[in-house]
């Protein structure tokens, strides 16, 4: 042997006394999504009816929750009003019920734990809602702002382009300009532009915000899931739709304090709605 090399360095002996490193837990995947079901009229008001029990059961949950967007509206009105111009505030009002899914994370986790007979404790409940920041409800709470924003320019650039710009300082002062003349026409158009950012985000998350709250999914699953649920029940869906928009807007009237009793209700009974879409026995085999 060449009195350059060194001796080999001996192996080490284990120590008897230590025990074993445990393997790391092996990645288990992402989770199965069922297939979307089709259910009939009677899951409308059968969701509606466990949303009210379940915000009974746990209202001050539903009140907690609700008091965000509660306290957020009415900052809104606050600062349109000191500034003078009201109707700043329509495109918000008209698009509030874009956001509103986002405000159901909590109440879907209040519900899952009611349907599996778990304790209802603040701590957990608020865990559970904080840690969605590693998961893909952040991803969905981008895309769903980011839409909302992008229809508040919209319904501006509609506004601007019927009314002209001049027309701008005019509405808070004079509102009937807007029922008469190009008013109306800009007044349809924006409903169904509006209408039309409304059913695109409501077909991707009626199911796909629940789903990923429930399930390890990636975010292009859960809205591929959302629409081909929304797609197997169009009529249920169109109505459920509009149900929702109905009482957000009734909740928003008596300047946003209606949301204390309709966003706990909704968020509960969307949470119900998602488990008659997508119920367990439905995975694939």
């Amino acid at each position: 042997m060449s009195a350059t090399q060194s001796d080999p360095k001996p192996m080490p002996i284990p120590d008897p006394e230590r025990p074993p490193l445990p393997d790391p837990a092996p990645d288990r995947g992402p989770d199965e999504i069922p297939i979307p079901d089709i259910v009939g009229m009677d899951a409308i008001p059968a969701a509606l009816r466990a949303g009210w029990r379940d915000f009974r059961r746990a209202p001050a949950f539903g009140l907690f929750f609700a008091a965000f967007y509660v306290a957020g509206g009415l900052v809104l009105a606050a600062v349109a009003t000191a500034a003078g111009q009201e109707w700043w505030l329509m495109p918000f009002v008209v698009g509030f019920p874009l956001i509103a899914p986002f405000a159901a994370v909590g109440l879907y986790e209040v519900s899952r734990r009611i349907e599996a007979d778990e304790a209802l404790d603040w701590r957990q409940v608020l865990g559970v809602v904080v840690a969605q920041k590693d998961r893909q409800v952040p991803s969905m709470a981008m895309v769903v702002l980011l839409m909302f924003m992008f229809w508040v320019f919209v319904a501006h650039t509609t506004f601007a382009l019927f009314m002209g710009v001049s027309s701008l300082t005019n509405v808070s002062s004079s509102p009937e300009i807007l029922f008469q003349g190009r008013g109306l026409l800009m007044l349809l158009v924006g409903t169904v532009i509006g209408a039309g950012f409304a059913a695109v985000l409501f077909s991707i998350t009626v199911v796909g915000l629940p789903l990923i709250l429930d399930r390890e999914v990636d975010l292009i699953s859960a809205i591929i899931a959302s629409v081909q649920a929304v797609a197997a029940n169009p009529v249920v869906m169109l109505v459920w739709a509009a149900i929702i928009a109905g009482m957000l807007f009734i909740g928003i009237m008596p300047m946003f304090l209606g949301l204390f009793i309709v966003l706990p209700v909704l968020g509960h009974a969307s949470w119900h709605m998602y488990r008659q879409l997508m119920p367990d026995d439905n995975l694939p085999q």
